[in-house]
């Protein structure tokens, strides 16, 4: 079982911690009143379940969504219903977990086709001809 696999947000339920605030957006008054805005959190820094190297590789790759202490923040506030917003923060780890450790193909340099570079010229001429008959005789 790959690393990618075995890490889910089913196997880290025990290190996740959710936290609910009021959330902007539609709903009208209710809005102010309820805490529909979840913020999921996991420590990887700390983490028990997951490998020094994987970590390492997470802490790279999701620096953006990580504090400095090292702890992956999560925010859902899309829906006005909490459990529908649980579900989607969810849903948005897994994928952020996913996405940090597929590997990227490496990119094959190739040259531009022979018709390609004609059509460039061709149109450059054009243009050129175009801009010369605009100037002054």
């Amino acid at each position: 079982m790959s690393s990618s696999t075995k890490i889910s947000s089913e196997y880290l339920s025990g290190e996740l911690s959710i936290l609910t605030s009021k959330s902007g957006g539609p709903g009208g008054q209710h809005v102010n009143k309820t805490n529909t805005k979840v913020i999921l959190k996991w420590d990887i820094a700390n983490s028990a379940l997951v490998t020094e190297e994987e970590k390492l590789i997470l802490l790279n790759k999701l620096s953006t969504y990580t504090t400095i202490d090292g702890v992956l923040l999560v925010t859902a506030q899309n829906t006005r219903s909490q459990l529908q917003n649980k579900v989607e923060a969810l849903k948005k780890l897994d994928l952020l977990i996913k996405k940090a450790f597929t590997k990227r193909k490496k990119r094959r340099s190739t040259k531009p086709t022979f018709s390609s570079v004609r059509k460039r010229l061709d149109n450059k001429k054009k243009l050129g001809e175009k801009k010369k008959l605009r100037r002054k005789l």
